[in-house]
C-alpha cells in the first residue's frame, strides 16, 4: 500500500513539474490545445496540460542573420559578388510558427531572393555609392514581405560587394589616373600662382631702380654666406657703357 501512495505520488509529482514552464523575459510560448492554436503565454511561470497542451518557444529577441554571398549582374552587365546582413525579431509569435513552417529560413531565403532582384537594378556605380539606398530598398521590401508572418525587418545592410579582378585592375587604373590629373592641375595653379608673383614683383623693381640693387646686395649676402670656393659677382651691363663708346 504504502508503495502504491509513493508510486502515485511520484507521478502526480511528475505531472505538476512537467506542467510548469519557466519562460524567460525574451521568450514567448505558442501553446497549441488539440492540435489547434490557444494562445500565447509567457514570460514568468506557466502552467500547460500535459498530453493535451503542445507548446513551442519563440524568442522575440533582435536576431542577426547573414545573407551567403549572391552572384548578381548589375544593370551594366557587371557580374560582382554581394553579400548582406540582416537584422529582424518576431513580433507576432503565434504568426510566426502557424504561418510558415521556418521563419527564420524562409526570411532567409527571401532576403537572398530580394538581394538579387534589387541589386540587379543599379548600375555598379551606384551600388558602390549610393549603399545607403540600397539598404533602405532591401529593408522596405524584406519588411513587406515578412509581414504576414509576423516578422519585423529592422535594417539591412550591404556587407561587401566583390568585383572581379579585371574591373579592380580598371578601376585602379582610373584611380590613378585621377590622381594624376589632379596633381598636374594643382602644379599648374602653383606655376600660374608664382608666374603672378614674379609679374608684381617686375612691376614693382621697374617703378623704384633702387630696389635692384638692394636685391643685388642681398644676393652677394647669401653667396658669401656659402663655403665656395668661387664667386662670381653679377656686374651691371650699364657700367660697361662707357667703355663701348
Amino acid at each position: 500500500m504504502e508503495w502504491l501512495i509513493i508510486t502515485v505520488a511520484a507521478i502526480f509529482l511528475i505531472i505538476v513539474l512537467s506542467s510548469l514552464k519557466i519562460v524567460k523575459e525574451y521568450e514567448r510560448l505558442v501553446v497549441f490545445r488539440f492540435g489547434r492554436f490557444y494562445k500565447v503565454k509567457g514570460p514568468g511561470f506557466v502552467v500547460i496540460i500535459p498530453g493535451v497542451d503542445q507548446v513551442t518557444r519563440v524568442t522575440t529577441r533582435t536576431i542577426t542573420m547573414d545573407v551567403p554571398p549572391q552572384d548578381v549582374i548589375t544593370r551594366d552587365n557587371i557580374s560582382v559578388n554581394v553579400n548582406a546582413v540582416v537584422y529582424f525579431r518576431v513580433i507576432y509569435p503565434d504568426r510566426a510558427i502557424i504561418e510558415v513552417q521556418d521563419f527564420t529560413y524562409a526570411t532567409s531565403q527571401m532576403a537572398q531572393t530580394t538581394l538579387r532582384s534589387v541589386v540587379g537594378e543599379f548600375d555598379m556605380d551606384e551600388l558602390l555609392s549610393h549603399r545607403e539606398k540600397i539598404n533602405e530598398k532591401l529593408e522596405s521590401i524584406l519588411d513587406a514581405a515578412t509581414d504576414p508572418w509576423g516578422i519585423k525587418v529592422s535594417a539591412v545592410e550591404i556587407k561587401h560587394v566583390d568585383l572581379p579582378e579585371e574591373m579592380k585592375r580598371a578601376m585602379a587604373k582610373q584611380a590613378e589616373a585621377e590622381r594624376e590629373r589632379r596633381a598636374k592641375i594643382i602644379a599648374a595653379s602653383g606655376e600660374l600662382e608664382a608666374s603672378e608673383k614674379l609679374l608684381q614683383a617686375a612691376q614693382c623693381m621697374a617703378k623704384e631702380p633702387v630696389t635692384i640693387q638692394l636685391r643685388y646686395l642681398q644676393t652677394l649676402n647669401e653667396i658669401s654666406a656659402e663655403n665656395a670656393s668661387t664667386i662670381v659677382f653679377p656686374v651691371p651691363i650699364e657700367m660697361f657703357k662707357m667703355f663701348m663708346k
